[in-house]
């Protein structure tokens, strides 16, 4: 043999040898994040739910670490676009969802603040940390995020099924599709194929999700899976009602077997999504994350309340307690500890550092015009549920109606929580450890801790370019 050739061979063979003696790199973590509609936070059973049965989602968090004060924006897109980004919606000027930042509603005494539909295309989101580092992305369900020009697939997802620039379905019977609301507007779900009659919106979300992680084979993904359940239209499964009817009982919180039988749905799904982690044994090296976008509706749909936020005050839209505080739990083999009740405040801007760095990427954004990053990692509180973040305060700001509130900010400092209504600029102060129903204004006996509060909350606001409402022209 020539020489040369031998001391190649010699060369590859040492050089061979010495990569099998190095550790092998621990396989990147997938992802799985699930967005639930409209869920509030007390809809589930590991929360207190007293007509609704979750028994995967419960076991979800018997298996990680569910967080009792987890805070989202009080509609949907600027929760999902927070979520992204890891940028608060008021940086984003996102504060209400897409037809309402279109159409602002011209009926009231202040002009809601101007809020914009699409999410740019600048801002830099987590499908696209994820992609560019290997994963394969994957958006299944909801989007409402933009419109073509701003669709999931512009946004880092390899492949989108389901996600348009509407809200809400139709109806969540096939085949998806019909007319909607007073405008009659025809709408429909992509994606999904011919479908058979008797198949429900989110069991079909729900198979494709599943395909496309059998799909992803040993490469990393990342779901991000946005049911349509629990938004109205509110639709159960017949058998389902009918079970759940037979449930109630007087002096229950919820009482409506048609939105029980769709959580009940829904958890069944959840179900589908960790069972098929296991068979792929997949559970070791997933994070897996369950939340809401917003409180419970608890307005009326088809002459009925849809649910109840019971103890917390009100529920979707409005800044109280029902309105912004949601369900959220985590798990995360060899981190999250099982069983785990972390009391910590956070929020969803924090998903996108928290994933970043249990993914093993860096969190920081490009210069300007993407600017910083609003959220913190929770990896801390995964591993310990009693620690604590540095951050002392949380901001909320809605500068728009809806039917559960007029246009105000809040801010969460410790225990106590100040609102500033923008109508009338009145202030609303609750000590929420001692009072989480936010029945006792303590505006009156704590003056000076209002006004500090009230000094901080503008400050944050103009830090972030929170736009405002405005005095209608006379």
């Amino acid at each position: 043999m020539n020489t040369t050739v031998h001391h190649c061979y010699a060369c590859a063979a040492a050089a061979w040898l010495s990569l099998a003696a190095m550790p092998a790199q621990p396989a990147p973590y997938n992802v799985v994040l699930i967005l639930a509609d409209d869920l509030g936070w007390a809809d589930l059973g590991c929360y207190g739910a007293d007509l609704h049965q979750t028994p995967h989602i419960d076991q979800l968090a018997r298996d990680g670490v569910r967080f009792t004060q987890a805070y989202a924006m009080p509609v949907c897109s600027p929760t999902r676009a927070a979520l992204l980004t890891g940028r608060h919606a008021a940086r984003l000027h996102m504060t209400i969802w897409r037809e309402g930042a279109l159409k602002p509603a011209q009926n009231h005494p202040l002009l809601p603040a101007p809020a914009i539909a699409d999410l740019p295309l600048a801002e830099v989101t987590l499908a696209e940390k994820l992609k560019a580092a290997g994963y394969l992305t994957f958006h299944v369900g909801k989007w409402h995020l933009g419109d073509a020009g701003h669709s999931p697939e512009t946004q880092g997802f390899d492949v989108n099924i389901g996600g348009t620039h509407w809200g809400a379905p139709p109806t969540y019977f096939h085949p998806f599709r019909g007319e909607f609301g007073q405008a009659r507007e025809f709408r429909y779900v992509p994606g999904l194929g011919p479908g058979k009659p008797g198949d429900y919106l989110d069991d079909r979300l729900t198979d494709e999700a599943l395909e496309w992680i059998d799909t992803a084979g040993d490469r990393p993904f990342f779901l991000n899976l946005w049911f349509h359940l629990v938004h109205t239209p509110i639709e159960g499964k017949t058998n389902l009602v009918e079970t759940c009817r037979a449930r109630i009982e007087p002096g229950m919180n919820h009482q409506n077997p048609d939105y029980a039988a769709m959580v009940q749905t829904m958890d069944q799904n959840v179900g589908r999504v960790l069972q098929r982690l296991e068979q792929r044994r997949l559970r070791n090296r997933t994070l897996v994350i369950f939340a809401s976008d917003n409180g419970g509706y608890t307005n009326q749909h088809r002459g009925r309340p849809v649910t109840s936020n019971a103890p917390l005050r009100s529920g979707k839209g409005s800044l109280y307690e029902g309105g912004i505080r949601v369900p959220l739990i985590v798990r995360l083999p060899g981190m999250t500890p099982p069983g785990g009740v972390c009391e910590e405040p956070v929020m969803c801007t924090d998903w996108f550092p928290t994933i970043a760095e249990v993914c093993g990427l860096a969190a920081t954004r490009p210069p300007a015009p993407a600017g910083p990053l609003d959220g913190q990692s929770l990896v801390p509180l995964l591993r310990q549920p009693n620690a604590h973040l540095n951050r002392d305060a949380l901001f909320f700001h809605y500068p728009h109606y809806y039917t559960t509130t007029t246009p105000a900010s809040a801010v969460r400092a410790g225990d106590w929580k100040l609102l500033e209504y923008f109508e009338d600029n009145h202030l609303e102060l609750y000590h929420l450890r001692d009072d989480v129903g936010e029945r006792h204004n303590q505006v009156a006996s704590q003056p000076h801790r209002a006004a500090q509060l009230r000094a901080r909350l503008h400050a944050w606001r103009t830090e972030v370019g929170a736009r405002l409402p405005s005095r209608r022209p006379k």
